[in-house]
């Protein structure tokens, strides 16, 4: 998937315009790459496009994984992207459901699986039958 799939999307998913979605975008994944370890954001990183591939350049301080649950997630997210909580819960499902289109079954499971219980309401949507963007 390209990047302006990617970003036309989450613009779709959460009914924003495309620069609201690269903002939302790069919210959930600046956040991601913190809860995720060094070498996880790495292997996600190599199946996205080139631009989302900066967003998830991983630092020496994120080797390990930030540990933090879901409310906390969605609470970075709203900050980053300067958004209410609602609208940031939405995007982060929106772009885990991106996610597991743009990328390989495998890789997103190596994703949720870093990702305790409390994160089933925002992962499990992507997961879902269905939960491909239809398009009309």
């Amino acid at each position: 998937m390209n990047y302006d799939t990617f970003v036309d999307q989450v613009a779709q998913r959460t009914r924003a315009d495309s620069e609201q979605a690269v903002e939302l975008t790069r919210a959930v994944l600046e956040t991601l790459a913190e809860r995720l370890t060094g070498g996880e954001v790495l292997d996600l990183a190599a199946q996205l496009p080139r631009p989302l591939q900066m967003v998830l350049k991983p630092s020496p301080r994120t080797e390990s994984a930030d540990r933090f649950g879901a409310a906390e997630f969605v609470a970075r997210v709203a900050l980053r992207a300067h958004v209410e909580e609602p609208a940031a819960r939405d995007a982060v499902r929106a772009v885990f459901t991106t996610l597991r289109e743009a990328i390989s079954g495998g890789e997103f499971d190596d994703v949720a699986t870093q990702m305790p219980r409390d994160y089933r309401g925002l992962v499990e949507p992507a997961m879902a039958p269905g939960a491909t963007l239809r398009r009309g």
